[in-house]
């Protein structure tokens, strides 16, 4: 009885919480291509019992891709001599993965529905999957989009950066439609996934003119991540990866009770806690772990809505990586 009316309370909060893009709806595709959740979902799930890495791979490409021209799925396209595209600027390069699940689903659903299903919606269904399969709500995912023709790899300065401070960060999310209060919930994805050591070596070795060390990070996990990225590593240090948290496959809220401990892995995780307002919900998200899973599910679905293309607009890919002829 309890969980029928937490499910029921989730059904309720999401209806009357959450506006849908127009032209998007749940069940999009039911009547086009009624397989098409389910063959993402097996591609999702195969490649998670693979690679566990690869659920926070996804969910970072959905934001990735949406920050920079909306969710269109222009994250995926390959760069060619005449144009360098997104996934090679200097906010994604060798840090984004996932591709290959996508890649797949998509060659399976051009077998059965060929010309239907947008790599930009293949990836959102993409990200639920993955939140699912770590432990997160479910949700219903409104589709719809097409897939943009253009992806620039200079507007990766668009995507925030782990460095940033928290009015650049808030400015970044607000500039794409998303509060303030959006993005502290979005920011829990951090609990999952690994993280390169160039993201946040600075914190550890370099942080400003003053002192080499960040003040603001808790002396012990310092010395665990100069552990794991010496500052000795020199190039290896572009590919050497810790855990992002204690549970880098659960989605929990664990990662704002770190931020009281002094142990956000990035500058712009930290910041959270700079000011009242940001501080008081991460402190609510780290002793309600319920509570952080609705709300990012409220912020996921919003984040996936952002400037997308439907109806004539944008195109079908055949292939995620290539625009159409």
């Amino acid at each position: 009885m309890k969980l029928t009316l937490a499910i029921l309370s989730i059904v309720c909060y999401l209806s009357c919480h959450i506006l849908i893009e127009a032209a998007l709806q749940v069940g999009f595709y039911n009547d086009r291509c009624s397989c098409a959740e389910s063959v993402i979902r097996e591609e999702v799930t195969k490649a998670f019992f693979e690679n566990k890495g690869i659920a926070p791979g996804i969910i970072r490409l959905q934001f990735h891709d949406c920050f920079v021209r909306g969710c269109d799925g222009s994250v995926f396209i390959d760069s060619t001599p005449d144009n360098r595209a997104e996934k090679d600027g200097l906010a994604n390069g060798i840090t984004i993965r996932g591709f290959e699940v996508i890649d797949n689903a998509k060659a399976r659903l051009e077998d059965v529905c060929k010309g239907i299903v947008s790599c930009a919606d293949i990836l959102a269904i993409a990200a639920r999957d993955s939140v699912v399969l770590t432990g997160g709500l479910h949700w219903n995912v409104p589709t719809g989009r097409r897939d943009g023709r253009i992806s620039r790899a200079s507007e990766t300065v668009d995507i925030p950066g782990p460095f940033d401070n928290l009015d650049q960060i808030t400015r970044s999310f607000e500039n794409k439609g998303l509060t303030q209060e959006d993005m502290v919930a979005l920011l829990g994805s951090h609990t999952i996934g690994h993280s390169h050591c160039f993201s946040f070596s600075r914190r550890l070795y370099n942080f400003n003119n003053v002192m080499g060390q960040d003040p603001n990070l808790n002396p012990f996990y310092a010395e665990y991540l100069k552990q794991q990225c010496p500052r000795d590593l020199q190039g290896s240090l572009k590919e050497s990866t810790v855990v992002m948290n204690q549970t880098p496959y659960v989605m929990d809220s664990s990662y704002y009770t770190n931020l009281f401990k002094n142990g956000g892995l990035f500058v712009s995780d930290q910041e959270l806690l700079d000011k009242p307002r940001t501080a008081q919900q991460s402190a609510y998200y780290a002793v309600n772990d319920y509570a952080w899973k609705v709300d990012f599910v409220r912020a996921m679905i919003k984040l996936s809505q952002i400037d997308v293309l439907t109806g004539s607009n944008g195109e079908i890919r055949a292939n995620c990586r290539v625009i159409n002829p």
